[in-house]
C-alpha cells in the first residue's frame, strides 16, 4: 500500500519554465505598473525648457515633483496610455481616449500650498494648450512660484509683491530685464563668467556711436558685476509700466468709458486684486465680473454659465451673488519679466495643481562643452 498517495509526483512538482519572451514580458509589464503607480502617487519626473524661473531653477534642469505633499489627484481619463501626457511620444496622436470620463478627486496629502512653495501645475486657458479642451491633468504642465493663495489680496508695487498688505520675501535669484550699453559686443569668455547663456540676453542694436545695446534678464548681483567691467557704459533698469496683456481684459473691464480696456497697472505696479477662495461669496456687477467672470464661467464647474449686458447667468437664471466652490492661486515666475503668469492669463485653480517642486536630480547646460555640461553643484538641491 503506498502511505505517500498525498505527495505529488516529480513530474506535477516541476513548473513548467517561463520562456524567455514571457520573462521579458513579465518584467517590462511589472516596470510599467511600478512606474505609473509612483508616477501618479508619489513623484514625477519633470524638465525646465524655459527661463521663466530663472536663476532658481534653471534652463536644463531635471527635478522630481512631489505629488504626495498636496495629495495625487484622480485621473478623468482612464483610458491612456501608460506613462504619456497629451500625446503618443513622437507622434501628434493623442494619448487618450475619452469614451470614459470620470470626476477627478484629489487624495489626502499632508500639506497645503503655501506662499513662496514652487508649484507644478496645468496651466487653465486653452489658448496656452495649443487650442485644444484636454482634460485638466492633461494641460500643459507649467512649473512658477506661488505668491498668493485662496483668500489672500495680492498687489505688486514698483516690482515688489505684497500679500495683503505684507512685503512677501524676495527669492534670492529673483531676476528682472536691464538695458546694457557696452562698447562692443561682448564675447562669448566674458559671458561665461557672467554665467549668462543666449536664454539671458538679446543684442537690441547698435547706436550711432557704435555702442552695442543689450537686453539682458540679471539678478541684482550680476548688475554689480556688470557694472563693475571697464567695457560697460551703463546698466538700467527696463522698467514694464504698460497693461498689454495683463489681466483683467474682459470687455466689462473699461474704466475710461470708451469702449477700450485702460487702467494703470503694470507688469510692475499690479493690484490690489483678491484671489478667489472655496465658499466665499461676492456680489455680482460689472467690476467682479471683470475680474472673476472667465474664472466663474471656465472653471469653478458650472454646465451652463453666460455673460451678457453686465450680467451672470446660470443655468439660464440670473445670478446676483456667487460662492465659489473651489481654491484658487497666484502664480508668478521667479524671472519677472520673462514670465508668462498669473499677470498675464488668472488665476490657479486648485483642480489644476499637480505638485510641489521637490529636488534637482539632474542639471545639463545644453550651452557648455562636453566637460562643463553637467552642473554638479545642482545635483539633489532642494528646491526654495
Amino acid at each position: 500500500m503506498n502511505w505517500q498517495f498525498w505527495k505529488k509526483s516529480k513530474a506535477e512538482e516541476a513548473p513548467k519554465p517561463k520562456s524567455k519572451v514571457r520573462e521579458w514580458w513579465d518584467a517590462i509589464l511589472f516596470a510599467v505598473v511600478a512606474a505609473t503607480l509612483i508616477r501618479w502617487l508619489i513623484m514625477e519626473a519633470y524638465t525646465i525648457p524655459t527661463p521663466s524661473m530663472e536663476n532658481s531653477l534653471l534652463v536644463g534642469d531635471f527635478l522630481f515633483v512631489s505629488k504626495f505633499h498636496y495629495g495625487t489627484r484622480t485621473t478623468t481619463t482612464p483610458l491612456q496610455v501608460p506613462l504619456t501626457h497629451q500625446k503618443i511620444w513622437f507622434t501628434n496622436i493623442p494619448s487618450y481616449l475619452e469614451w470614459i470620463k470620470l470626476p477627478q478627486y484629489r487624495l489626502p496629502g499632508f500639506s497645503s500650498i503655501k506662499r513662496n512653495d514652487v508649484v507644478v501645475f496645468n496651466v487653465p486657458p486653452r489658448g496656452l494648450n495649443e487650442g485644444i479642451d484636454y482634460p485638466v491633468d492633461l494641460k500643459t504642465n507649467y512649473i512658477k512660484r506661488c505668491v498668493a493663495i485662496a483668500g489672500d489680496t495680492i498687489s505688486v508695487r514698483n516690482k515688489q509683491v505684497f500679500a495683503n498688505g505684507v512685503a512677501e520675501e524676495n527669492p534670492p535669484q529673483m531676476q528682472y530685464s536691464y538695458v546694457v550699453i557696452a562698447d562692443g559686443p561682448i564675447n562669448d569668455r566674458n559671458l561665461e563668467k557672467l554665467d549668462l547663456g543666449p536664454e539671458d540676453y538679446q543684442i537690441a542694436g547698435r547706436q550711432q556711436d557704435g555702442k552695442f545695446v543689450y537686453n539682458m534678464f540679471l539678478t541684482t548681483e550680476r548688475v554689480n558685476e556688470l557694472k563693475a567691467l571697464p567695457f560697460i557704459r551703463s546698466v538700467t533698469e527696463d522698467t514694464r509700466n504698460t497693461d498689454d496683456g495683463l489681466i483683467p481684459y474682459s470687455s466689462y473691464y473699461d474704466w475710461s468709458g470708451t469702449g477700450k480696456k485702460y487702467s494703470s497697472w503694470s507688469a510692475d505696479n499690479f493690484g490690489p486684486l483678491w484671489v478667489p477662495k472655496k465658499g466665499a461669496t461676492i456680489a455680482i456687477n460689472d467690476s467682479t465680473l471683470a475680474y472673476y467672470g472667465t474664472t466663474i464661467r471656465l472653471y469653478d464647474h458650472n454646465d451652463d454659465v453666460k455673460i451678457e449686458q453686465g450680467k451672470l447667468f446660470i443655468d439660464g437664471k440670473e445670478v446676483t451673488e456667487y460662492t465659489f466652490k473651489q481654491n484658487y492661486y497666484f502664480m508668478m515666475g521667479d524671472n519677472r519679466h520673462n514670465s508668462l503668469d498669473s499677470r498675464f492669463w488668472g488665476f490657479v485653480p486648485e483642480d489644476h495643481v499637480v505638485g510641489k517642486a521637490f529636488f534637482i536630480w539632474l542639471s545639463l547646460d545644453n550651452h557648455s562643452g562636453f566637460f562643463n555640461k553637467i552642473r554638479w553643484s545642482r545635483f539633489f538641491k532642494i528646491i526654495r
